[in-house]
């Protein structure tokens, strides 16, 4: 549904997870092993990354301005168990956060907030404020306003439904 670029860096890993889900037609890309092979899951890891799927989503709607779509455990108490490493580059002394397993999906994704954070672009990956999208997208506009995944679809939806009630 969106018609964005995808979000840089790490934030693209947490845009695709959030998006595995459309919440319209309620097709779940995680019931398929092609969508679990795309972020590196087993099947037994699915109930763990639609927990955090869901806490990355209300996060999205909270950087848009909106209350979580639906009572979730708080990102940070899923992310307190990610371990991450500081690697210290020795040919010029600059600093990274890694995951400590490259292999967990919980580390990737803390690993991926702090690198955003560091790069203040955090606060720019949003959810669509449409009910039945609520789709990741990455905020490009110069003000950090924008409100749909996509201005030709649930923007024009919202717009028809103003214009309509008046």
């Amino acid at each position: 549904m969106n018609d964005r670029a995808p979000a840089p860096g790490g934030l693209a890993l947490l845009q695709s997870l959030v998006n595995t889900l459309d919440i319209e037609s309620g097709a779940d890309a995680l019931d398929t092993a092609e969508g679990r092979a795309g972020l590196g899951l087993a099947a037994a890891d699915v109930e763990a990354a639609r927990e955090l799927r869901e806490s990355l989503r209300a996060v999205c709607l909270a950087h848009a301005g909106h209350p979580a779509h639906r009572e979730v455990r708080p990102l940070d108490e899923l992310l307190a168990s990610a371990p991450l490493v500081v690697t210290v580059s020795a040919a010029d002394g600059s600093a990274t956060l890694r995951p400590a397993d490259p292999a967990a999906l919980t580390s990737r994704v803390a690993a991926a907030v702090a690198e955003s954070l560091t790069a203040g672009t955090w606060l720019r990956l949003k959810a669509c404020e449409a009910p039945d999208c609520h789709w990741a997208y990455y905020d490009r506009s110069p003000a950090g306003r924008g409100r749909w995944c996509s201005m030709s679809v649930c923007g024009a939806r919202a717009k028809m439904r103003r214009y309509r009630a008046r």
